[in-house]
């Protein structure tokens, strides 16, 4: 039976997320992975949403700001299209310290808002 080891929630205001890619255009590549820019098709909404789910699995982790880069968090797609996580260096050591072995994650946006819900669970 799985145990939650955390749950993780963060809602991100999409006109104010757009507003700072359009001013730091570069940003966007200190933030996400090309896979994920290539998902979000380059909409603000779709990009907010991820970079919520990123938020949500700090969260999860227990770490804030600059103990984990951005991009160590990124936001797949299955084949079905839902929406998964794939941890690397700092973020995927935090997970096995934490014994996190499976993380569940939805994302959710309007024009205006975007947010997501993660949920890091061990065996």
């Amino acid at each position: 039976m799985s145990q939650i080891v955390g749950v993780g929630l963060d809602l991100v205001d999409v006109e104010r997320f757009a507003q700072v890619l359009r001013r730091r255009p570069r940003v966007i590549d200190r933030l996400f992975t090309s896979r994920e820019i290539a998902d979000a098709n380059h909409r603000p909404e779709r990009l907010a949403a991820r970079f919520a789910a990123k938020e949500a699995t700090w969260k999860v982790l227990g770490v804030g700001l600059g103990a984990v880069r951005f991009r160590d968090v990124e936001v797949c797609r299955d084949p079905s299209g839902a929406p998964s996580l794939r941890l690397s260096d700092g973020a995927a050591r935090r997970g096995d310290e934490l014994g996190v072995n499976s993380w569940l994650v939805t994302l959710s946006h309007s024009a205006l808002s975007a947010g997501a819900v993660v949920i890091g669970t061990k065996l």
